[in-house]
Formats: structure tokens, sequence, C-alpha cells
């Protein structure tokens, strides 16, 4: 079904569509979190993107993430976007702060 859902959306030029990992409600050592304590949730897993910007030549600049990708993020500056009753988050490819590597 997610598949089928990125076929509906698209993002454009240099925007990044991203999934939220959900906010941790247990520690490591068993201790629930109470939902002020959970904070928001900076790290996602990107989805589609798009082409890339223009450079000033006209070359496609292609975006630094890529679908799979562990990103973290700012806690502002996205658009919030419902796909098939989901909530997914467009940023722009250099809103992004970084991504985590294996």
């Amino acid at each position: 079904m997610e598949g089928r859902a990125f076929r509906k959306f698209l993002p454009l030029f240099d925007r990044v569509l991203v999934e939220r990992s959900a906010a941790e409600t247990v520690t490591k050592g068993g201790i629930m979190r109470s939902e002020k304590a959970q904070g928001k949730v900076l790290q996602a897993t990107v989805v589609p993107v798009g082409s890339g910007s223009k450079g000033k030549g006209g070359e496609t600049q292609p975006v630094s993430v890529k679908v799979g990708d562990k990103v973290l993020l700012p806690v502002d500056g996205h658009t919030k976007v419902a796909i098939d009753d989901k909530d997914y988050f467009l940023f722009r490819d250099g809103d992004i702060l970084g991504k985590y590597v294996d």
C-alpha cells in the first residue's frame, strides 16, 4: 500500500518527503516517558525525493539524500502532507540537518 501512496505524490525540485519516526515511549532502562518528555521527533525516514534544483548554469543539482535514508530534521520549516490518512512532512533538501550512516 505504501508504494501506491507515493505514486500519488512526488515532491518537486529540491523537496524531500519524510515519514517521522515514532517517539520512543520507553527508555532503554524500561522507564515510561511522559508525552512532554518525549518532545518532538526529529528523526525521519526519507520516502520520495524531488529531482533537484537548477544550478546557475542550468544543470540539475540532485538532492543530497535518497529514499530510505534516516535523517535529522529541524523542529520547524516543514509542510505537513496527508496521504492515505497518514501524515508525512515535506522539507527542502537544504533544511535537513544531517543523515545517519551505518
